[in-house]
């Protein structure tokens, strides 16, 4: 590659850094990437597919499925005919199925040609990637519903599971369209979305990632939902009937993706150029994740947990702020913690002391991540500590606090006097932090 003549971003350090984490966790990992045909007859398909390469050079194990509705519709236009669309289902008769099957093979050869690419000075150089396609997918006709036969429309019946391993094995990138075949030899016109969802599933994957045409699952003001599970999700499908179709689609593809073992479905807004990396290597992504677990929890502390701790708490304690804590220290007191953790890291922690003979308890070490202030984590942590406090008896919090009391007297607690602490903690009080004395009634 040619010498680079430019400057060298001021955050690249910073940020190539932040994403080394990710880059590890994700190596050798199992990823179902699955895009429209609006993608690929997007100007800035290639953009993605570079993208797509990146992902692939760190070693991730790639599997493609992609869409091809505008091409089949474009196809169809050309013959004088339109699709039918009956309840939600295409039908698929003898001419919309010739349709398919060109649009999807010209949708497979322009994703091979754009992976194939190597040219000098652009970001394929020297990627030198193999794609596999192939009969993955064994299909079965919806039939007729409701009267309505939908002919050539069908539903996936088995993924070829080994057969797509065996190419990922080689280092191949797999790519599967959105046909399905029958033992009979017949050809069937399958949903992407629920082709992508049946492979993640039958594969075990890591990740199934839709990048959809929507910005990704958003409230009732616009907003983005970063993250939900897969009863939010049906009760968002319950009482949202104006959803566009395509996002209904992948909605109800992640939920069955999530409730057969696969632990993280992205949706992303595939027009935002660099999406794909934005949402697999920061922290809190771009797009909407459901995870059949809660991708933040508030839980015990665990021994494990300590380093993670430290890394919290040692920028307060250098400040001042807190007392300092020693790793045995925190090792010996882990059970006192509760911590807040989002995708492996601890965002915001708390400790309890309690005083049991006076029926008080010490709230201490209350902190969150500095990129998670400003919500309502603070508060929340309290309330599960004050909850944690009255299961244990205690009728009393109190706080020894330097720098923090404002917070705290917003939320309850009044200023106190040494006296008004147990007999263990007065023996113990630092006369030179000279700490204020907050107390709270439970």
């Amino acid at each position: 590659m040619s010498k680079r003549t430019n400057r060298i971003p001021d955050n690249f350090v910073d940020w190539f850094r932040g994403s080394s984490p990710y880059i590890h966790a994700h190596r050798n990992r199992t990823f179902v990437i699955a895009f429209g045909g609006e993608a690929v007859a997007d100007t800035e398909f290639a953009n993605l597919v570079h993208d797509i390469a990146l992902l692939h050079g760190i070693g991730i194990r790639l599997v493609l499925v992609h869409g091809a509705r505008p091409q089949i519709e474009e196809k169809l236009n050309t013959r004088g005919v339109e699709m039918q669309y009956i309840n939600g289902l295409r039908v698929t008769d003898d001419t919309a199925l010739t349709c398919v099957k060109e649009a999807a093979g010209t949708v497979r050869v322009e994703v091979e040609a754009l992976l194939s690419m190597g040219l000098a000075n652009s970001p394929m150089a020297g990627a030198s990637i193999r794609v596999a396609s192939g009969n993955f997918v064994t299909a079965r006709p919806i039939g007729v519903r409701d009267g309505i036969d939908y002919c050539h429309t069908g539903e996936v019946r088995r993924v070829d599971a080994v057969g797509i391993e065996q190419r990922l094995a080689s280092g191949a990138i797999a790519l599967v369209p959105p046909l399905g075949y029958s033992p009979t030899g017949e050809v069937f016109n399958l949903s992407a979305a629920d082709v992508a969802a049946s492979v993640a599933i039958a594969l075990g994957a890591d990740k199934l990632i839709n990048l959809i045409e929507a910005k990704g699952v958003t409230d009732s003001r616009n907003r983005l939902i970063p993250n939900m599970v897969p009863k939010a999700v049906d009760t968002l499908l319950a009482r949202r009937k104006q959803l566009p179709e395509d996002l209904v689609q992948n909605l109800n593809a992640a939920l069955t993706a999530c409730r057969s073992g696969v632990k993280r479905v992205h949706l992303i807004d595939r027009k935002l150029d660099g999406a794909l990396l934005k949402e697999l290597f920061t922290r809190d992504g771009i797009g909407t994740l459901i995870t059949a677990e809660p991708y933040e929890e508030t839980r015990t502390a665990r021994i494990d947990d300590v380093g993670g701790l430290l890394e919290l708490i040692e920028p307060l304690e250098e400040e001042g702020m807190l007392v300092r804590r020693s790793r045995e220290l925190l090792e010996t007191e882990i059970d006192c913690f509760t911590l807040m953790e989002r995708d492996g890291m601890v965002i915001a922690c708390a400790a309890l002391y309690p005083y049991s003979k006076e029926s008080m308890a010490e709230l201490a070490c209350v902190v969150v991540h500095p990129d998670y202030r400003g919500g309502d984590r603070g508060e929340r942590l309290l309330e599960h500590m004050e909850k944690s406090a009255k299961a244990q008896g205690i009728e009393k919090l109190f706080i020894l606090t330097t720098q923090t009391a404002h917070w705290f007297r917003e939320h309850g607690f009044v200023q106190g006097d040494l006296k008004d602490l147990p007999m263990r903690k007065r023996e113990l009080y630092n006369y030179r932090r000279n700490s204020k004395v907050f107390i709270k009634p439970l």
